[in-house]
């Protein structure tokens, strides 16, 4: 008995070595990343910091058992400065948001934000929550999160009015505009939470981190309220990234009385980057990609791509509503380059939008430039859009600076694909009368015709490298004409393309007063015809040099691993698109869609780069 009794003994000695009463066990890294990652937002769990407060405090098991009295056991805590300050309103902050997800709490929510609010910037208290610390990063999106949710008007979008909300412990008193936000002379309304959305179809979504619920809002005209310059371009259909705050005066105090008072303001990217809160300057956070996408969401510029082919009159009732084409994201920024991107043949603006996703989330690329977009019936004759091009550029120009004092919008950088590229060269060549010897027999001044139809005809057929042109990127440019241009089929397509009919009737009227002066008996070439190779508008085209002073570049789209000179697109062959005299080719393992490629668009990202230390080396401001 003894002797068992004496066994029992060592072989609980035994098992205690084995498992001492405080001791570790390895985690699989794996593991371990999900116990560091652990939150309310990331997981529905409360962080660590949270649970050992709660630990603490005897208040874990209430957690789930009765959360409402464990929010107010620690909000009384709070407000009577017992414990630590920070570590409450942290776990405050989540334990909120955690209950307004349990039972959709709107009041919960506000809750939430309010208390991240108090503890990022507690205006005179000191606060121990550093940007090293998780908690205050999580502090950030709690605040952004709570706000939209807790502003939620029940039907996807959020509620950005002046008003009373009651809260779990007191109310929060909104002060906002009784007119409403506006921006850049329109109306902003239908606000609806950016992270909400899942983005498809650009490779990369962009968050811009800051304080402030990132929305995406919608325009509405502004009766009696003046544009500012540029805003007349910005397609109406456009959805903003914008920052909703509630700015709160003495947080701290105004949680422990339970009467909150608020003040809400709406910020966009283009006006704001950061904010004075608390004394400090604070970036604000941004929803870009998923504004952009928002706009493209069933747009009607999708249906423009064949319409603007077939028809050469067809304007799209979406995204753009000015006659000559160009239009603009931003309200112009005064000391940004333009960067303008033309589209191919039946293409649109939104075939851009994987490049500009990435450019505008680029903060180089943001500081410096400014993206403009042609839109332009693809089927025309090219000279026609070549010089429609033109006009819009001019016009625009005289729009937002008239009399010439922006700097930076004489440093244009024009860069198109395909077709694009080839009405992009029109814009930087001395053509003479070149083409106008091609259709002519006389002299342009000898020609008979009315005032409007002589000012179509120079803008069409006579062209001056404009003088705020300075770069010039061409995209899987045809130079030399498409092959697919010669097919039967192509050229059967072309059949159907509908000229503007005005052209047409001025062509009638033209040949009728000037019978053995021009030489037009097929009638005006479609832009298919046009690159079609041995065309001699194109062949006459591609034998114009780039003016001096202007700096061309080319991306060059092949498919194959064989020799460049056998390669193509799928479109463009190597030998179409190569130009000599370049300061750069690049050529891309790509498609002939190659606008939205990555090693395409990272080429044009270190062309763009390029171009500001060009500046800055010259001693000009970009």
């Amino acid at each position: 008995m003894r002797r068992a009794l004496l066994l029992a003994a060592v072989a609980v000695l035994a098992l205690s070595a084995c498992a001492t009463p405080v001791g570790v066990r390895r985690l699989l890294p794996e593991a371990a990343d999900r116990a560091l990652e652990q939150d309310v937002l990331s997981n529905g769990e409360v962080s660590a910091p949270t649970g050992r407060l709660l630990l603490r405090e005897g208040l874990y098991e209430m957690v789930r058992r009765d959360p409402d009295t464990m929010l107010a056991t620690l909000h009384a805590r709070f407000a009577e400065g017992r414990g630590n300050p920070d570590e409450l309103l942290f776990a405050l902050s989540e334990l909120s948001y955690l209950r307004g997800t349990q039972n959709d709490d709107r009041a919960r929510f506000l809750a939430s934000a309010l208390y991240a609010y108090a503890l990022l910037f507690p205006e005179g208290e000191a606060t121990s929550i550093t940007p090293a610390d998780p908690r205050y990063r999580l502090a950030f999106d709690l605040y952004g999160r709570g706000l939209a949710r807790g502003l939620a008007n029940g039907e996807g979008g959020v509620e950005l009015t002046p008003g009373t909300h009651v809260l779990p412990f007191g109310s929060l008193d909104l002060e906002a505009p009784a007119a409403g936000f506006t921006w850049s002379g329109y109306r902003l309304e239908r606000f609806v939470p950016g992270a909400e959305f899942e983005v498809r179809g650009l490779r990369n979504r962009y968050r811009i981190p800051g304080i402030g619920a990132p929305l995406s809002a919608s325009l509405a005209p502004l009766e009696g309220a003046p544009f500012l310059a540029g805003a007349a371009r910005i397609p109406q259909r456009l959805k903003v990234p914008v920052s909703a705050l509630v700015r709160i005066a003495s947080p701290r105090l105004a949680l422990r009385e339970g009467r909150v008072e608020g003040s809400l303001e709406i910020r966009s990217r283009d006006d704001a980057e950061d904010v004075d809160l608390g004394g400090q300057r604070v970036p604000l956070e941004y929803e870009t990609t998923a504004a952009l996408a928002d706009t493209l969401e069933a747009a009607p510029i999708w249906e423009s791509e064949l319409a603007g082919f077939f028809s050469g009159t067809f304007r799209s009732p979406g995204l753009h509503k000015n006659e000559d084409g160009l239009f603009l994201m931003h309200p112009y920024q005064p000391g940004k380059i333009p960067l303008v991107l033309v589209h191919g043949t039946a293409s649109s603006a939104a075939r851009w939008a994987e490049l500009a996703n990435e450019l505008e989330n680029d903060p180089r690329i943001w500081a410096r430039y400014q993206i403009w977009f042609f839109s332009y019936n693809t089927g025309n004759p090219i000279g026609y859009s070549g010089g429609r091009l033109r006009q819009a550029l001019e016009n625009t120009l005289a729009e937002l600076d008239p009399e010439g004092r922006d700097p930076a919008l004489h440093r244009m950088v024009v860069m198109g694909h395909s077709q694009g590229g080839l009405l992009a060269k029109l814009t930087a060549v001395e053509s003479g009368t070149r083409f106008w010897d091609l259709i002519a027999k006389v002299r342009f001044d000898q020609i008979q015709t009315d005032s409007e139809t002589r000012e179509i005809l120079a803008r069409s057929l006579f062209f001056h490298p404009e003088p705020f042109v300075k770069r010039v990127i061409f995209v899987a440019t045809p130079h030399r004409g498409s092959y697919l241009a010669g097919f039967s089929l192509a050229r059967w397509v072309s059949s159907f393309v509908t000229l503007p009919l005005t052209l047409a009737d001025r062509l009638g009227d033209l040949l009728r007063s000037n019978p053995d002066a021009l030489s037009l008996a097929n009638g005006l070439p479609t832009s298919v015809d046009n690159m079609t190779p041995g065309n001699r508008f194109l062949r006459s085209l591609s034998e114009i040099p780039v003016a001096e002073g202007i700096t061309v570049h080319s991306i060059i789209a092949v498919q194959g691993e064989g020799p460049l000179e056998s390669e193509s697109d799928g479109v463009v062959a190597y030998t179409s698109a190569h130009v000599d005299g370049v300061a750069s080719e690049k050529i891309v393992r790509s498609g002939h869609s190659t606008q939205g490629d990555p090693a395409t668009i990272e080429e044009i990202r270190r062309i763009l780069l390029e171009n500001i230390r060009a500046a800055q080396t010259n001693g000009g401001a970009p």
